[in-house]
């Protein structure tokens, strides 16, 4: 088997060392052929930086590199051109000042490595001074590829006001590449968020941002076709080690690693999760666990995170391009950050957003627990534990508990949010909304496969939890009146029958269970249970 390239940035190391390798020279290719300038977002461990190093080695004229892939038969070989390469991940952003002071060390390297000497003092006039010298030595324009342009920024998330002035002076430093056309021959620059108007670029009005663009929708990331063409084997091993078809492997590591989108519809797996995987043959949260949960913590906590709100309303692509990262509303950052993604397309309304797959969605509603229903991490775990062990054992009574310890600790505010909105968003619907959303968010989670329906729909119910061979069918009703409730619950119940919600489950162990709403406690107040044996 082929070694797998975990955490490779480099192109030449990877060809030269027997590594796996998803060839995605045809997209490079057409960048080439077609245009000159070019930016590309994508969430942080998506290959971005690997692109950048192929494009390196490309216009350096690195022949033996691409044997055997698809651009090498259809690429001039016999003309190199000078490629200089940035990563932001190299400058010290601490201050505007450190900053320029950076920036400028940087170009200082760059001069040096094509033997030259800068005679000049500010940032603009030495990026200005690099390129027309490169291109007087020689005499070949310049190939110029920016890698992680907006680290510099990302590291003030939280700081605004020092976040814009790190901005100024990217924007500065950027603004230099418009007028260098005459010495560029290719222009490639890649982050994780789409650039505004008003933002660094604002005076590169050339450049074709491809992010969104179906034509380059798999461009980074791996295609179905590409997993099972390339990993072939790793998959053969991984479904004898798991003892599983390789079909129904292959449909579980779907579910868990697929679903990213860039146009709304075409899907790719995120190459980290899926090569971690193939390390230990482990489902196991290998992208989410990479980032800093602690920031996302933050951010989930400022801005009282709910996945409903962020995924009850289509979107349009203007939403990504009229704020700064810092300033956008969570929609923009979560999808930009790979946290959501794009699941459908509809050309007069936009994009429909949602979790790219189980493990971005397990993490990420764990997050929320911990964060926005301010469950201490002790607890979480004593709670997921519990949730487990009632499947398992098929106690639901423990289940029940657990679900009603968790909307006791959720605070009065975000209640309160739901109720002051319930006029405007359908009343008594708005409120039952609620309770769905709190038990899903438990649910993922604990890691427990569960859907949701929308209660208006008819012969479908409001939750189904999935474990092993057993369905819960649970109905969720509402009643004002607190003496209620137990009838609440048994209607829940008959509804499941009358209206035929688990004839889709026929061939499992059904348990179908109505649950009451204690409004005056804000909480589930009961239930009534009948099992159903396949």
């Amino acid at each position: 088997m082929k070694k797998l390239p975990v955490g490779l940035q480099d192109f030449r190391y990877l060809r030269e060392n027997d590594f796996a390798y998803v060839d995605k020279t045809s997209f490079l290719f057409r960048i080439i052929d077609s245009g000159k300038f070019y930016f590309l977002s994508r969430p942080r461990r998506f290959g971005k930086s690997l692109t950048v190093s192929t494009l390196k080695y490309l216009f350096q004229g690195e022949k033996s590199l691409f044997q055997d892939t698809w651009i090498f038969d259809r690429w001039d070989w016999n003309t190199s051109y000078p490629v200089v390469h940035f990563s932001m991940t190299e400058v010290d952003s601490s201050s505007p000042e450190r900053l320029e002071e950076s920036l400028f060390n940087l170009l200082m390297e760059r001069c040096g490595s094509f033997d030259l000497v800068l005679d000049v003092r500010l940032v603009k006039d030495a990026f200005r001074r690099l390129f027309s010298s490169v291109y007087r030595k020689t005499g070949q324009r310049i190939v110029l590829l920016i890698d992680e342009y907006d680290k510099p920024i990302l590291d003030h998330l939280y700081e605004p006001a020092l976040a814009d002035a790190i901005r100024g002076v990217l924007r500065n430093f950027y603004s230099t590449i418009k007028d260098a056309d005459p010495f560029l021959r290719f222009v490639f620059i890649t982050g994780i968020t789409k650039f505004t108007k008003a933002g660094v670029f604002s005076t590169l009005n050339n450049l074709n941002d491809i992010t969104f663009k179906e034509p380059y929708a798999t461009m980074l990331g791996y295609t179905q076709e590409e997993l099972e063409e390339v990993f072939s084997e790793h998959i053969d091993a991984a479904s004898r080690k798991l003892g599983q078809d390789r079909q129904v492997f292959l449909d579980d590591l779907r579910r868990y690693y697929n679903g990213f989108s860039f146009d709304g519809q075409e899907f790719v797996y995120n190459p980290f999760s899926v090569l971690g995987f193939f390390g230990d043959y482990r489902y196991r949260n290998y992208w989410f666990e990479s980032g800093s949960p602690y920031f996302l913590s933050q951010y989930i906590r400022t801005h009282r995170i709910e996945f409903d709100k962020l995924t009850d309303h289509p979107v349009t692509e203007s939403l990504f391009s009229n704020y700064e990262i810092e300033k956008s509303p969570p929609e923009s950052f979560l999808v930009q950050s790979g946290y959501l993604t794009f699941k459908d397309y509809d050309r007069e309304l936009g994009y429909t957003l949602g979790f790219p797959n189980q493990e971005v969605k397990d993490a990420f509603n764990q997050l929320i627990l911990l964060n926005s229903y301010e469950i201490d991490n002790y607890q979480a775990g004593a709670i997921r534990a519990a949730m487990i062990e009632g499947l398992r054992n098929r106690d639901f009574p423990r289940i029940f508990a657990q679900m009603q310890q968790v909307f006791s600790a959720i605070p009065y505010h975000l209640y309160l949010n739901r109720l002051e909105k319930k006029e405007l968003t359908g009343g008594i619907e708005r409120l039952e909304r609620y309770y769905h959303v709190v038990l899903l968010t438990l649910l993922w989670g604990c890691g427990i496969e569960a859907v949701a329906e929308e209660p208006s729909n008819p012969g479908r119910s409001d939750l189904a939890i999935r474990y092993g061979q057993d369905v819960w069918i649970l109905e969720l009703k509402k009643t004002p009146n607190p003496q209620a409730v137990k009838a609440a619950a048994q209607q829940g119940l008959e509804q499941i029958k009358e209206k035929g919600y688990a004839n889709r489950y026929k061939d499992r162990s059904l348990f179908l269970v109505g649950i009451g709403i204690d409004e005056e406690k804000r909480n589930l107040g009961c239930y009534a249970m009948e099992r159903v044996s396949s």
